[in-house]
C-alpha cells in the first residue's frame, strides 16, 4: 500500500468523496455533517492523500492545519472504499496524516466524528485519541463526538513512520 498526495480531483477521488458524503447523509441530518467538499480538500492548508494498491484507490484522508493561538491539525476526511475495508488502509492513512502534522511542527490532532460510527470511534481510540470538548467553530451536538491526540510523544523516524520519543 502506497500513500500519495492528491492535488487533482480525478474520477476515483470524486467517487470516494461522494461515497463518503452519502454515507454521512444516510446517518445524520445535514446540520450534523461537517465534511469538506472535494475542492476544499485541495486548499493549501490541507494535506489530502490517497492510499493506493497499484492503480486502485483504496481510501482517502485529509488533515487541515489550523493556525489558532494554539495551532492544531484537524482530520477533515477519512474514508475507505467498502470493497477494501479490513486491509489496514485507515490506519496507514491516519499515520501518514499524523506524520505530516509532526513534520510540520504540530503537536495536537483533533477530529469530529459521529455517534453512529462505532468502527471509526474504535479506530480513533485504538490510535490514542481521547474525548475532548468541541473546538474551533464547532458547537455541542448530541450526534457528534470530538476527540484529540497529543502528537508530542512522537518523533519522525527516517523511514517516515512514527515512533515513541
Amino acid at each position: 500500500m502506497q500513500i500519495h498526495p492528491i492535488d487533482v480531483i480525478s474520477g476515483d477521488v470524486t467517487g470516494l468523496v461522494q461515497q463518503s458524503q452519502q454515507y454521512q447523509a444516510d446517518l445524520y441530518p445535514a446540520e450534523s455533517i461537517h465534511q469538506e467538499d472535494a475542492q476544499a480538500l485541495l486548499a493549501t492548508s490541507v494535506y489530502f492523500i490517497g492510499a493506493y494498491q497499484g492503480q486502485a484507490l483504496l481510501g482517502i484522508g485529509a488533515v487541515k492545519r489550523i493556525d489558532a493561538s494554539s495551532p492544531y491539525g484537524e482530520i477533515k476526511n477519512l474514508f475507505v472504499d467498502p470493497r477494501y475495508r479490513g486491509q489496514g488502509a485507515s490506519r496507514v492513512i491516519m499515520h501518514a496524516l499524523e506524520q505530516h502534522l509532526i513534520d510540520a511542527g504540530f503537536s495536537i490532532c483533533r477530529l469530529e466524528t459521529g455517534v453512529s460510527q462505532p468502527e471509526s470511534i474504535g479506530l480513533y481510540e485504538s490510535l490514542g485519541y481521547k474525548l475532548c470538548e468541541p473546538y474551533g467553530d464547532y458547537q455541542a451536538d448530541p450526534l457528534s463526538i470530538f476527540m484529540q491526540k497529543e502528537l508530542g510523544n512522537f518523533t519522525p523516524s527516517p523511514s517516515g513512520s512514527t515512533r515513541r520519543a
